[in-house]
């Protein structure tokens, strides 16, 4: 039986075991986490609130986050993190590249290519540092209320909570950082004040509205791994 450790405990990312259900979660987390930043430049008026159209995708992210933590524990979740992190930093360096590259005398859209991502550094940069601090926080909220409760069997004794109050966390840390680094300038005081409430509120009723679909794929994911997961990593 492997040695039960705690959301604290230090694990070599190196030594980490992956399975491809873990390959194909991670694939579609660091799709959704690219896709979220080339799309959150534009922002998107509903009436009676704003809010970026990187949230069409972005809540997916977490919805992932939540199912490794839960399946495969805090390191594994550490490692899909840190993948996606180094995967975006990987776009925003080429789209640079590509901008800098001079064009062929038959390319004339030279500057509505600089004029849309000519703020994704800024946008990345800001996508980053939040992503990082709230997909941390995520995870560890979640992994840390799931060893008080001691769960061995992933997807029972109060997933929906955790998956919930982790999002929560993760959402609101995840907004009060983007915004102000991304749109300060750009968008007045009350603007970004309306991007960080509504954000997090749509990102976490969106977590609520799919948990039913969560809790299934949490537990198939746990019947396809059988033995080759431990949550309590």
């Amino acid at each position: 039986m492997k040695e039960k450790s705690n959301p604290g405990t230090k694990a070599s990312l190196t030594r980490l075991s992956v399975t491809v259900p873990y390959l194909l979660l991670c694939t579609t987390f660091i799709i959704c986490i690219i896709i979220a930043n080339l799309t959150e430049i534009k922002t998107v008026d509903l009436g009676w609130f704003t809010i970026t159209a990187g949230v069409i995708v972005f809540p997916i992210s977490y919805v992932i986050n939540d199912c490794v933590v839960e399946v495969y524990g805090f390191a594994r979740a550490k490692l899909m993190i840190w993948l996606g992190f180094i995967m975006s930093l990987a776009v925003a360096l080429f789209l640079q590249i590509a901008i800098w590259l001079p064009g062929a005398p038959e390319w004339h859209l030279q500057d509505a290519m600089e004029s849309l991502y000519g703020a994704v550094p800024r946008i990345m940069a800001a996508s980053f540092i939040a992503f990082l601090a709230g997909s941390m926080i995520n995870a560890w909220v979640m992994s840390l209320m799931k060893s008080r409760r001691d769960v061995q069997t992933p997807g029972t004794h109060g997933f929906r909570l955790r998956a919930i109050v982790s999002t929560i966390f993760g959402e609101g840390v995840d907004s009060l950082i983007f915004f102000p680094i991304a749109f300060a300038g750009y968008l007045s005081f009350e603007v970004i004040v309306s991007l960080i409430v509504t954000q997090t509120l749509l990102k976490t009723v969106y977590e609520i509205l799919i948990l039913p679909v969560t809790v299934r794929a949490v537990r198939r994911i746990a019947r396809l791994e059988g033995d080759n997961i431990n949550p309590n990593d």
